[in-house]
């Protein structure tokens, strides 16, 4: 799987906290997660555009 997440990214937004390296792991396969569910939802629905709704 490829990263979904840019680390850079992640640290800007968590600039006043630690993150340790394998926080970036687990939230690359959260967003893989919401990803796949969001593109189920779409495909339900006889859409092949995935939507904000679809989250």
């Amino acid at each position: 799987m490829s990263d979904l997440i840019v680390k850079a990214a992640v640290k800007d937004a968590l600039s006043d906290n630690n993150v340790s390296a394998d926080f970036y792991d687990a939230l690359n396969e959260e967003v893989a997660e919401l990803i796949d569910d969001a593109a189920g939802r779409a495909e339900a629905n006889d859409r092949k555009t995935v939507q904000p709704r679809d989250l």
